[in-house]
C-alpha cells in the first residue's frame, strides 16, 4: 500500500503547487522521493498495513507511479481528486499518477494494490496493446459483481504477482512486467472500449501529448504550440485524444487546468485572485469565468462546498477563505 498513513504524513515532501499546500506527495515505504526504473513493480494485500492505522490512508498523491486497487471482499470509502465515492466490493479502483486519493476501508477487507512506474506503463502501451494506454486516461472504478470470471482470474494474477514479488527467482522482473501486462489488459477489458492493434500509434502519440499537458497546462499554450512540440500536426494530436479519451486535444488541457484549478481550491488556503495568477490567469476574473464554465460553480462556491462535505465526513477542512474582496466578478 502507499505510504502515507494518518499520523504518518510528516515522513512524505509536499508536491510544489504554492504556498500552504496540504497534499503530502509519496513514493513508497514512506521515502521523501524514488529512484523507480522503468521495471518498478510493487505489490501487497490491502490489510497488510491498512489494519495497522485503523484502515484509513489519509490524502496523498505518487508522483510517476500508477496504482491498481482491486477490493475483493468488504469496503472502502475513497477520494479521488475531488469525487468522493463508496463502490461496492468486488471492484477495480484505477489511480493515475499525480491524483489526489485517500481510502477508509471497512475493517477486514480483501485485495491488493498494485503499484508500477507510469514509464512501464507507457512501454507496455506501445510494445504490447494499445489500450492499456486509455486505463490511466483519468480516475476510475469499475465494479465485478457481474464478472465473476475477470475478477477470479485478476486475483489470481495479483497473487502470481505476489509470489515473484517476494521471490529472487532467475527471469523475475520479466516475469513480473508479463504479469502485471496481464493484469492491466483484463482490466482495461473491463473498463474501456476494444481497441484494435492500429490504435498503437494514437495511443503513443496521446502518452506523450499527455505528460507534456502535465508539465504545461499552466502556461496556456496553443494547442499548435503542444502538435509542433511534439512534432506532429494539430489533426493528429486531436485523433489521438479522440482515439484515448473521446474528446479533443483542447479538451483535455482544458480539464486538466480546471483539474488543478479545483485541487488548489480544496487543498491551498490562499486567495482564489492569488491561485489564478499561480495558474497562469493575467486576470482573476477571466479564472472565475473559467472555472464556473467548467464546473458550474464559481470558485468561492465550490470551495465552500469542498469545506462543508471535509467537514460532514470527519476532513479536515483546509480550504482557506476567498480573501481580497471574495469573489472576483465577470
Amino acid at each position: 500500500m502507499c505510504a502515507a498513513i494518518r499520523g504518518k504524513t510528516g515522513r512524505g515532501r509536499r508536491i510544489s503547487t504554492g504556498r500552504d499546500t496540504r497534499i503530502p506527495a509519496f513514493f513508497l515505504y514512506g521515502e521523501s522521493s524514488g529512484g523507480a526504473g522503468d521495471d518498478f513493480v510493487h505489490v501487497e494485500d490491502i490489510a497488510a498495513r491498512s489494519s495497522l492505522y485503523g484502515w484509513e490512508i489519509d490524502r496523498h498523491v505518487h508522483q510517476g507511479l500508477c496504482q491498481i486497487l482491486v477490493v475483493v471482499e468488504g469496503g472502502v470509502d475513497l477520494r479521488l481528486d475531488d469525487v468522493e465515492t463508496s463502490p461496492s466490493a468486488p471492484c477495480a479502483v484505477v489511480v493515475p499518477p499525480g491524483t489526489v486519493h485517500a481510502f477508509r476501508f471497512r475493517p477486514g477487507t480483501i485485495g491488493h494494490v498494485l503499484t508500477f512506474a507510469e514509464r512501464g506503463l507507457t512501454r507496455a502501451a506501445t510494445e504490447r496493446e494499445a489500450l492499456v494506454e486509455s486505463l490511466f486516461a483519468r480516475p476510475a472504478v469499475t465494479g465485478f459483481a457481474d464478472r465473476p470470471d475477470v475478477l477470479a482470474r485478476i486475483t489470481r494474477l495479483l497473487e502470481e504477482i505476489g509470489e515473484e514479488f517476494h521471490g529472487a527467482e532467475p527471469g523475475r522482473a520479466v516475469l513480473l512486467d508479463w504479469l502485471v501486462s496481464a493484469v492491466l489488459t483484463l482490466l482495461a477489458r473491463a473498463v474501456a472500449t476494444p481497441w484494435s492493434r492500429s490504435a498503437r500509434p494514437e495511443a503513443d502519440l496521446f502518452a506523450r501529448f499527455r505528460a507534456l499537458v502535465e508539465r504545461a497546462h499552466a502556461e496556456h499554450r496553443p494547442i499548435a504550440w503542444y502538435a509542433a512540440t511534439l512534432g506532429v500536426g494539430e489533426s493528429s494530436l486531436d485523433r489521438a485524444a479522440r482515439a484515448v479519451v473521446g474528446t479533443t486535444a483542447f479538451e483535455v488541457v482544458q480539464e486538466r487546468l480546471a483539474l488543478e484549478a479545483r485541487r488548489r481550491l480544496i487543498y491551498i488556503a490562499a486567495p482564489v485572485s492569488r491561485l489564478a495568477y499561480e495558474l497562469g490567469f493575467e486576470d482573476p476574473a477571466y479564472f472565475w469565468r473559467f472555472f464556473k464554465r467548467r464546473t458550474g460553480l464559481t470558485p468561492n462556491a465550490f470551495r465552500r462546498m469542498a469545506r462543508a462535505r471535509a467537514t460532514a465526513t470527519g476532513g479536515t477542512g483546509e480550504t482557506g477563505d476567498a480573501g481580497e474582496g471574495g469573489e472576483a466578478q465577470a
